[in-house]
């Protein structure tokens, strides 16, 4: 089983895994407090995803660069990407006139797609795993794994 993971970098990690055929398993965000922290879970996470086949951080800096040194000990091929790159396929551009609306957009758009696509969950993904989660269905697409989600 090959896995995708997505990362939406930063102390505040979302993460989402996907299966071969894009679709989400999971989703979810940790505040790890420290990049010390963040450098043990980076590793950790990569090592417990033995099937994992590619990697695709947003963001950049120190902690985009913690994800891509994690990768690069596993052999792993990591994409460093930017918010815009999956934002100009997923949100409005009213929705992205700034951080705080394309989150918000991003949490009720993943409750969309997720419930139509027949996952559930509990709560609804804050959006730091909101995030992750479009990261990762971008690159899906990206990667030939599906097509676009319907987003209406």
């Amino acid at each position: 089983m090959s896995a995708l993971l997505a990362v939406d970098a930063g102390v505040r990690t979302g993460l989402a895994l996907l299966d071969r055929d894009g679709r989400l398993l999971w989703c979810r965000s940790h505040n790890l407090g420290t990049t010390t922290r963040l450098k043990k879970a980076a590793a950790r996470v990569l090592f417990e995803l033995p099937h994992l086949q590619f990697l695709v951080v947003e963001g950049g800096g120190q902690t985009a660069g913690i994800w891509e040194h994690a990768a690069a000990k596993r052999n792993l091929p990591c994409t460093i990407i930017q918010a815009e790159h999956w934002r100009e396929q997923f949100l409005l551009p009213r929705q992205r006139a700034s951080g705080q609306k394309a989150k918000a957009a991003a949490c009720a758009l993943v409750s969309t797609i997720l419930r139509r696509e027949g996952w559930s969950s509990p709560t609804v993904p804050g959006h730091d795993a909101a995030e992750a989660a479009l990261i990762g269905l971008w690159a899906a697409v990206q990667l030939g794994w599906r097509a676009m989600p319907a987003l209406k």
